[in-house]
């Protein structure tokens, strides 16, 4: 339980609007705050990409948790 209350507040961190969904622009922003200077909003997009199972363009909690079980 503790694991999934981890990644939400990850994935919290990671949606600065609050909306329930993470896109690239906030993905490459969350990358930056927490030190890589140099992320881009196109690797977001790229990683984003690679994540979103339903291809909308954006990442969900489900999305974002989903790979973070296999880190």
């Amino acid at each position: 339980m503790a694991r999934i209350e981890d990644a939400r507040k990850t994935f919290d961190k990671f949606d600065r609007n609050g909306d329930g969904f993470v896109t690239p622009a906030e993905f490459q922003q969350a990358m930056v705050e927490m030190g890589d200077r140099h992320y881009t909003v196109g690797l977001a997009e790229a990683i984003v990409r690679t994540r979103d199972a339903n291809g909308d363009g954006v990442l969900t909690f489900e999305e974002f948790f989903e790979k973070a079980k296999d880190l």
